[in-house]
């Protein structure tokens, strides 16, 4: 019976994660290419590539390996009211991010040259790296802001130079995107990104410090949140 319900459970994990990604394909490609009114949107089908692919990837590596882990990661329902702001205005930055991108490009009224955009593209696979390394270091994450059952505090490796690594990367990604995409007013509606970033942040360390032991020390020893000497 354990056996029969660990397959039924991998199966019903399986599932939730494919469709998932199907949605996140589907969703993108909508607000990036139907804005733009063509299939010629060659920067539109290079952030699809550098961030689906790693990404199917990833879930295959954290599917066979640490299926705990992905449950965790394809967990988004937030318990905290304030989070749940927060993840709605994000919600609504990048939809206008991504539908000014198309349009920019549909209506040529400011395009990055072809040099910037390439150069994102290697900072935003760089970030990317850095978010693999944040999930290897760190088998706690889950993308809701909570205190699991037996969780300690991470303090070495990337955790032990800034408090949210896994924010240095997302802050590195998301900014990247509209740059990806040639698109430098979108880049300023995605700077937007920044005060919500740092609204989750002291909500995170607030539920974590009364509910995870040892964190006061931790906050102690760590003394930047994202990067080391500035914040």
């Amino acid at each position: 019976m354990t056996a029969e319900r660990n397959r039924l459970s991998q199966k019903k994990l399986l599932t939730q994660a494919v469709l998932k990604f199907l949605l996140g394909v589907i969703l993108l490609g909508a607000f990036i290419f139907l804005p733009a009114g063509s299939w010629d949107y060659w920067q539109g089908w290079l952030l699809m590539g550098v961030l689906f692919i790693p990404m199917f990837i990833a879930g295959i590596i954290m599917m066979i390996k640490n299926p705990e882990l992905l449950r965790k990661r394809l967990n988004a329902k937030e318990q905290e009211g304030e989070q749940r702001t927060v993840v709605k205005i994000s919600g609504l930055l990048f939809i206008a991010c991504f539908v000014l991108c198309g349009l920019n490009w549909r209506f040529e009224w400011c395009l990055l040259p072809d040099w910037a955009v390439w150069t994102a593209t290697v900072v935003f696979v760089g970030a990317y790296l850095l978010y693999a390394e944040v999930l290897r270091e760190n088998t706690y994450l889950s993308r809701t802001i909570e205190v699991q059952e037996n969780q300690k505090v991470i303090d070495s490796g990337l955790y032990g130079i800034v408090r949210h690594p896994m924010y240095l990367a997302t802050t590195l990604l998301f900014l990247t995107m509209p740059i990806i995409l040639a698109s430098p007013l979108s880049f300023l509606v995605m700077l937007g990104y920044l005060p919500v970033i740092a609204k989750r942040i002291r909500n995170e360390e607030r539920v974590l410090l009364q509910g995870l032991k040892g964190y006061d020390l931790y906050l102690q020893k760590v003394k930047y949140k994202i990067i080391p000497f500035i914040w």
